[in-house]
């Protein structure tokens, strides 16, 4: 059964989460403060963690940073923020999602579905090794090589390379990006795709400020090129 960690420090919606996807068929374990929701992420088996930001003890977003330099585990943050500071924060760190409060918990269950889906056909897919200039991909091994140096991705991250790499010079629009990542029509806020592609700079680009392998199509998106 595919398991759940929730980690929220509001009863009220902790036990509308668990109810809800508990009624979904998941089995779902939850936890009200961050160091507990950090030991769990770190030593138990989860398929898939629901982070608030705002925990006490351990803020979710230094959880967030621990657990993505041990684990690739699907996360999807929550933020009661109204400003895109958080959102942007939690991506740029390795959050997979995010969700702000209010929400419905119809749109709760449609992003679980989706990053569980994600991470199905991720850990389905054929071996495949992809070389594009001095990038090198192993899908397989979710492993990325610059210059024969890895870099460490996030799950999001590594996935919208790979599209790009499987059309070296072929300019990728938002939607595309975002529809791929999401491997289905619905594509969320589309300018997370721009944080993804800034973080995506930051860790291939020799000068981010500069790039020259994820280069900006104006008018349309993104390409990957050869260097």
């Amino acid at each position: 059964m595919t398991r759940l960690l929730i980690a929220e420090d509001e009863p009220a919606i902790l036990d509308a989460l668990a109810y809800t996807l508990r009624g979904e068929g998941y089995e779902v374990e939850t936890v009200e403060d961050g160091e507990a929701a950090l030991e769990q992420a770190l030593t138990d088996e989860f398929d898939l963690m629901i982070l608030d930001l705002m925990l006490p003890r351990l803020s979710g977003t230094e959880i967030l940073r621990r657990v993505r330099q041990q684990s690739a585990l699907p996360v999807i943050v929550l933020t009661a923020k109204s400003t895109e500071t958080d959102r942007v924060l939690g991506l740029e760190i390795g959050a997979d999602d995010y969700v702000t409060k209010p929400f419905s918990m119809a749109e709760v269950v449609s992003r679980v579905r989706a990053l569980l889906r994600r991470r199905e056909l991720d850990l389905s897919g054929p071996s495949q090794r992809v070389r594009v200039g001095s990038l090198e991909l192993d899908a397989y091994a979710h492993r990325v090589l610059v210059d024969g140096e890895p870099r460490d991705l996030t799950r999001s991250e590594f996935r919208l390379v790979t599209l790009l790499a499987s059309q070296p010079d072929r300019a990728f629009s938002r939607r595309e990006l975002m529809e791929h990542l999401w491997d289905s029509t619905y594509v969320g806020d589309q300018r997370a795709c721009d944080i993804h592609i800034s973080n995506l700079r930051r860790k291939l680009e020799r000068d981010p400020a500069r790039p020259e392998r994820i280069v900006t199509v104006r008018g349309v998106g993104y390409k990957l090129t050869t260097v």
